[in-house]
C-alpha cells in the first residue's frame, strides 16, 4: 500500500492520545481542518486527507450526481480508498490503527460515515459536522459502543434535520453511542458547535489529547 492520498501530517505531543483524521468539505482542501483538530485534541497527531475527486476544481471525496444525490458506486470505491491509505499512513508514521478518531465536516463527515457503515473496525470514534446518511439498506457492522458527535443546523438545508435524526437513528441501532449537539444556523460549521466538539473529546476520551 501507498500513500496516495495528498495529506499532511503532523506529530502529536502525546502519543497515547488518538490521532484525528481530519476531512475536508467541499472545495477544501488538507489545511482546512487543522486548527479545528488543534482545538478538540491539543496534543493529538493530525492525519489531514485532501478528496481526490474534482467537481468544477473543487476537491470532494467522492463523486455526486446532483447536490444531495450521492455517487454510490463512487462513494463506495473512495471509501475502500481511503480505508487503504489510513492502514497504510498507521504503517508509515507508526500510528495505533485502533485508535483513530475521524473528524469531518460536510462532504468529509459523510466519507466518514460511510466508512464507519462499511467497516466494523474503522474509527475508534468519530465528530461528524453536518454529515447526510451516507447509504440506505446497508447492514451496518455491530459497532459496540462506538462514541459519535454529530453537529447539526436547525436550519441546514443542505444536511436538513431529518437527516440528522435518521443517521442517528441508523448509528444507535448498529450500538453506537451518538451525541447531537443542535446549532440554529445552516450548513456552516460554528465555533460553538466546534468548542461542543472538543468538550465531547473530553469528556468521552479523557485526558489523552487535552493540555
Amino acid at each position: 500500500m501507498s500513500l496516495d492520498m495528498i495529506h499532511v501530517y503532523q506529530e502529536g505531543k502525546n502519543p497515547a492520545a488518538p490521532t484525528l483524521v481530519l476531512l475536508h468539505g467541499t472545495g477544501g482542501n488538507e489545511h482546512d481542518l487543522l486548527g479545528l483538530g488543534a482545538m478538540i485534541s491539543p496534543d493529538s497527531a493530525l492525519l489531514s486527507v485532501r478528496g481526490k475527486v474534482l467537481e468544477n476544481g473543487m476537491p470532494r471525496f467522492f463523486r455526486r450526481l446532483a447536490e444531495g444525490v450521492f455517487d454510490e458506486e463512487d462513494l463506495v470505491l473512495r471509501t475502500g480508498e481511503l480505508h487503504a491509505f489510513l492502514d497504510a499512513a498507521a504503517a508509515e508514521y507508526g500510528l495505533d490503527r485502533s485508535n483513530m478518531v475521524a473528524v469531518g465536516y460536510s462532504n468529509g463527515a459523510n466519507i466518514a460515515a460511510s466508512l464507519i457503515f462499511h467497516e466494523q473496525e474503522s474509527f475508534r470514534g468519530a465528530a461528524l459536522h453536518h454529515p447526510m446518511v451516507p447509504r440506505r439498506g446497508l447492514q451496518l457492522p455491530a459497532l459496540g459502543g462506538m462514541p459519535v458527535f454529530i453537529g447539526a443546523g436547525a436550519n441546514d438545508r443542505i444536511c436538513p434535520p431529518h437527516e440528522t435524526e435518521e443517521l442517528t437513528e441508523l448509528l444507535r441501532g448498529a450500538g453506537a453511542e451518538v451525541e447531537v449537539h443542535w446549532e440554529n444556523y445552516g450548513h456552516q460549521l460554528t465555533g460553538t458547535e466546534a468548542r461542543a466538539a472538543a468538550e465531547w473529546f473530553k469528556r468521552t476520551f479523557g485526558q489523552a489529547g487535552q493540555n
